[in-house]
C-alpha cells in the first residue's frame, strides 16, 4: 500500500476532528430512540469502568435516562481486547467474532470455553466467578470466549458479572472482522492497519489483513500524523466544511472519541503535558470538551464531579460546562450532582 503516497487526499487537523466529532454524534445530539442507540455505540461503547457506556450515550443522544444502557436493543460483552464493551444488539457479530483469533489454537480455546460454558450453565445465569469454578478455568479465562459470539455479560461495578449464553450468530468471523474494520474506520479514521490491531487486540497482520481486504473500498490520506486510510464513503464528509462544535460535552474514561494510541494522540491533544494529563498509566479520567477541543480533564466521586481545565473558560463556557455535568444521568446519587472546579 505504500506506493500510493503520491496520491493520497491531504487532510488538517482540523477536517480530521471535525469529521470524528460529526461521525461520533458530538456535535449534536441525537434523537432519543433505540436507532439513535446504536448509531451512538457504532464502534462499541466501553464500559470498563462503571456506566461509562451510559455517559457515553448521554453525550451522544438527547434525552438520556440512566437506564439507557439496559434498552432491550443494547447488550453487553467482553469486546475489543477483551474489554467490557455495551453495544447493539444487532451488532454482537462484528464485535465478538471480529475479534476471533486466526491462529488455530487461539479459535480452539475460544470455542471449546464457549462450548464447557454452555454445557455447566446449562441455560441459566450465573456469576462469572462460579462459573469458572463450574467449568474448571479462573473466571478471567470466560473471556476468550467471547469471541465466539455465544457469550453475553451484565455487569453493574459493584459485583461480579453475570454470564450467560445465547446461540451463536450466523456468519462467518472475516465477514465480522471486515465490518469491526469498517466500524474502526468510520468512527476513529483515518487510520491504519496497525491502529485497528491494536485497538480490535487481534494484532498487526490480521489487522493488515483486513485492510487489504477493504483495499477497493478505502481511500488513501496524508495526515499531520501521517499516511493512513479512510472509508472511500467518508470522502465528502471529511471535505466538507466544519460545522458548529457542541459547547460543552463530558466524555468517560474509555469514550471513544479519544480511545487512542501513538501518533493520534498527538493529533488530539497536542501539548504534551495535557497528553499526559489524560492518558494517564493507571485509570484515565473523562475527557472536557468544549468547543470541539478537549479543554481539560474530569473525574466523579459520587454526586461531586471535579472538573481541571487547562485554560481560562470564558463566562459562557463556565455555565455549558456547568449544566453539562449537573445533567449526566447517573443512577442512585444521594442528592444533586456538585461541580467543583480545580484549577
Amino acid at each position: 500500500m505504500a506506493n500510493v503516497a503520491s496520491a493520497r487526499l491531504k487532510l488538517n487537523r482540523a477536517q480530521i476532528l471535525a469529521f470524528r466529532r460529526q461521525a461520533g454524534a458530538l456535535d449534536e445530539r441525537l434523537p432519543r430512540g433505540q436507532h439513535s442507540l446504536r448509531r451512538a455505540a457504532w464502534a462499541g461503547l466501553q464500559d470498563s469502568m462503571p456506566r461509562a457506556a451510559l455517559l457515553s450515550i448521554h453525550a451522544r443522544v438527547a434525552g438520556t435516562e440512566p437506564t439507557a444502557w439496559e434498552d432491550p436493543s443494547l447488550v453487553q460483552l467482553w469486546g475489543p481486547r477483551y474489554s467490557v464493551y455495551v453495544i447493539a444488539a444487532d451488532d454482537l457479530a462484528v464485535f465478538s467474532m471480529g475479534t476471533m483469533p486466526d491462529d488455530v489454537r487461539g479459535q480452539h480455546r475460544a470455542k471449546d470455553l464457549a462450548a464447557r460454558l454452555h454445557a455447566a450453565l446449562d441455560g441459566a445465569r450465573m456469576p462469572y466467578g462460579q462459573a469458572g469454578a463450574a467449568v474448571g478455568v479462573h473466571h478471567n479465562a470466560l473471556r476468550y470466549a467471547a469471541a465466539t459470539g455465544t457469550v453475553l455479560i451484565r455487569w453493574e461495578g459493584a459485583r461480579q458479572p453475570a454470564v450467560w449464553t445465547v446461540p451463536a450468530p450466523q456468519i462467518e468471523p472475516r465477514e465480522a472482522r471486515l465490518e469491526l474494520a469498517r466500524r474502526y474506520l468510520h468512527i476513529y479514521g483515518p487510520a491504519t492497519p496497525e491502529a485497528f490491531g491494536r485497538w480490535a487486540g487481534i494484532g498487526p497482520r490480521p489487522a493488515a489483513a483486513a485492510f487489504a481486504a477493504l483495499r477497493s473500498s478505502l481511500t488513501p490520506v496524508q495526515t499531520p500524523a501521517g499516511e493512513a486510510w479512510i472509508l472511500s464513503g467518508d470522502e465528502e464528509g471529511l471535505r466538507a466544511a466544519v460545522r458548529p462544535s457542541a459547547p460543552a460535552r463530558l466524555l468517560p474514561s474509555g469514550d471513544a472519541y479519544f480511545l487512542l494510541q501513538g501518533s493520534d494522540r498527538d493529533l488530539l491533544v497536542p501539548e504534551p503535558a495535557q497528553r499526559s494529563a489524560l492518558w494517564t498509566p493507571r485509570v484515565w479520567p473523562g475527557a472536557l470538551l468544549v468547543g470541539g477541543e478537549v479543554a481539560g480533564t474530569w473525574r466523579r466521586a459520587d454526586k461531586v464531579v471535579t472538573i481541571q481545565p487547562w485554560r481560562q473558560l470564558s463566562g459562557a463556557e463556565l455555565d455549558a460546562v456547568t449544566s453539562e455535568a449537573e445533567s449526566l444521568p447517573l443512577p442512585g446519587l444521594p442528592g444533586r450532582i456538585v461541580v467543583r472546579w480545580d484549577s
